[in-house]
């Protein structure tokens, strides 16, 4: 393929610029994207696993950070879900090229209650109910199969509500690590570590200036700056 190169202009990150609590600091990454209008800003892809050991990724929407964790809704069916089912150890990554930023999310995938799942579901528009409740995710199905479906559906619930399907909800991802990158001039990149200890909670977090992108300590929730200023780090990151 053709070279492409990009250089980074941003100012980079600073531990005293960081929120004490990462989960503040997501928001904030995401709230300013979304605030700068930047295309899609809460976009997140997301890598599950299978029973075998098969990673896949998808791009899925980020639509809330709650409740310790990141919130997104997809169909239990689908093969992101038949994988969470199996595996609810999951990753996703959410990039804002303009911002010369990155926010890697580490953790466990778990459903959230049914009223949560009820009440997302009802503030959809009409059209996204419909065609939730029809789709059959991650299985083989015609254009016209589809269509004739939405019209069936649209016959039996001509207005909202229509009914959420029991196979339709929310998951919210529990962190066990976070980062976040921030480009800089010459590859000199920034990344800051947050590592959740198993026998605490979020609160407690410790900064620590362990020089190292490979390993963090494991306090409750240990914020460490990797240096990237050797080729090794460069390369790892975009």
């Amino acid at each position: 393929m053709k070279d492409v190169r990009e250089e980074y202009h941003a100012e980079g990150l600073t531990q005293v610029s960081l929120h004490d609590d990462p989960l503040e600091q997501a928001r904030l990454w995401v709230d300013e994207a979304i605030e700068a209008g930047l295309p899609l800003p809460n976009a997140m892809t997301l890598a599950t696993v299978s029973a075998d050991g098969q990673p896949s990724s998808r791009v899925v929407l980020l639509k809330g950070i709650e409740g310790g964790g990141f919130t997104f809704f997809t169909h239990y069916d689908s093969r992101k879900g038949e994988e969470i089912a199996a595996n609810p150890k999951v990753s996703f990554t959410m990039f804002w090229q303009p911002f010369d930023r990155q926010m890697i999310v580490i953790g466990e995938a778990h459903k959230v209650d049914r009223e949560e799942s009820d009440s997302y579901f009802a503030s959809r528009p009409y059209a996204s109910q419909v065609s939730a409740a029809i789709s059959p995710q991650s299985q083989p199905a015609s254009r016209e199969w589809l269509e004739e479906e939405v019209k069936r559906l649209e016959q039996e619930f001509p207005s909202a509500p229509v009914p959420r399907p029991q196979m339709w909800g929310g998951y919210r991802i529990i962190p066990t690590e976070l980062q976040f990158w921030h480009g800089r001039p010459s590859r000199l990149h920034d990344r800051f570590r947050y590592t959740r200890q198993a026998a605490s909670g979020v609160k407690g977090l410790i900064p620590s200036a362990t020089p190292s992108p490979e390993f963090c300590m494991p306090t409750s929730m240990a914020r460490v700056r990797a240096v990237c200023g050797s080729s090794r780090s460069n390369r790892a990151m975009p």
